[in-house]
């Protein structure tokens, strides 16, 4: 899972991906001009990892993870000059979803492109820059379609070109009425066609607001808005970043003293989970207890393979038990005897946090 963290110059991306990985990158208050990617892998904090490891006691565990990519500003103006330059397209693309960090912090040492703090007008800027960038791909690909219509052909290819046309033209109109691709509904075979475009505004968001050290986190409410894979929180980002680097005592302690619940870098990837609709799953052996990351609604035909394909090839049956059901028996053999844990079929759908182990022949 890679989540790409872009925004405007200065609006202290480097010191959120800090935060969130552990990172040492130091922030700067100017742009250097060149094009600049930061990235690293975190594993998902998930408590009942632990507790699996702690009853099996096995001799790895292994954490789901995810990938945060620190991507060059972006700068107001880029999208109308013709769409984002090709290595700053194609690292924003090369994301499964896009953590907007916006600046809602003030310090007179680092200027803000625009001249003041507005989160709003900022979350606004960012946007219209992803949204012009999917109009001119849109645009374009539209007038390359409608020269080969005019040429004729292959009937085949034609239609082929007059169905896709069709929906372009649909999602032409979305773009010029200032709204994102994700928000608009699409079929299971809308969706395959358009994969080779990599819309930005079709990927998840989660806007971020960079707060002061004794901000309030609840103003991320204020920005909330009602659209489709968005979500909004807030992050003292300075703050986290410091925390990051502390031993794990002196962090809690920290932690404490600023009455935070939770450090940034959980909620984060937690929100980032709940955008992309995945979850976990376990395995479990003496060799090692894994979470594995598997959409919202996957099978368990989906679930071997996401471990390997020779599980999927061989599929016989699943043996499933829910995380609490397994901590209450305390066992697996309990389990059995208590008939929590169960064999499901390839189509079974695999619930959040349930031990899976998969029957297969070779």
């Amino acid at each position: 899972m890679n989540i790409g963290i872009i925004g405007l110059p200065n609006s202290g991306k480097t010191t959120v991906f800090n935060a969130l990985t552990r990172g040492e990158i130091e922030p700067t208050a100017y742009s250097s001009g060149h094009m600049e990617v930061h990235s690293a892998t975190v594993k998902v904090p998930d408590e009942r990892v632990e507790r699996l490891a702690a009853m099996y006691k096995p001799k790895k565990v292994t954490h789901a993870q995810v990938q945060y990519n620190d991507i060059a500003g972006l700068a107001k103006g880029l999208g109308e000059s013709g769409g984002l330059a090709g290595p700053l397209l194609n690292e924003i693309t090369n994301n499964d979803a896009l953590l907007h960090v916006v600046r809602a912090f003030q310090d007179e040492n680092v200027l803000h492109p625009e001249g003041d703090i507005d989160p709003a007008r900022d979350i606004e800027l960012v946007e219209t820059e992803l949204l012009l960038n999917d109009l001119m791909l849109v645009s374009n690909r539209l007038e390359r379609i409608g020269e080969r219509i005019t040429k004729g052909g292959n009937s085949k290819e034609v239609d082929a070109l007059k169905q896709e046309k069709v929906l372009l033209d649909r999602l032409l109109i979305v773009l010029e009425n200032e709204t994102p691709l994700r928000e608009v509904e699409l079929s299971d075979e809308e969706e395959k066609s358009l994969r080779g475009f990599s819309f930005l505004s079709q990927k998840p968001q989660l806007v971020l607001l960079n707060i002061d050290d004794e901000g309030d986190e609840t103003v991320a409410g204020r920005y909330t808005r009602q659209r489709q894979h968005v979500a909004v929180s807030a992050l003292r980002g300075r703050l986290e970043a410091e925390l990051a680097q502390m031993d794990p005592e002196e962090a809690e302690e920290f932690l404490a003293d600023f009455g935070i619940e939770e450090p940034g870098l959980s909620r984060v990837i937690h929100l980032s989970y709940a955008l992309l609709r995945v979850q976990s799953f376990f395995t479990l052996g003496d060799d090692e207890v894994r979470a594995w990351t598997l959409a919202v609604g996957g099978t368990a035909l989906e679930a071997a393979g996401s471990v390997h394909t020779d599980l999927a090839r061989g599929f016989i049956r699943a043996e499933v038990i829910a995380f609490d059901d397994l901590m209450a028996a305390g066992s697996m053999a309990e389990a059995r005897k208590q008939a929590t844990l169960r064999l499901e079929g390839k189509d079974y759908v695999v619930q959040d946090g349930e031990i899976v182990r998969i029957r297969f022949a070779l």
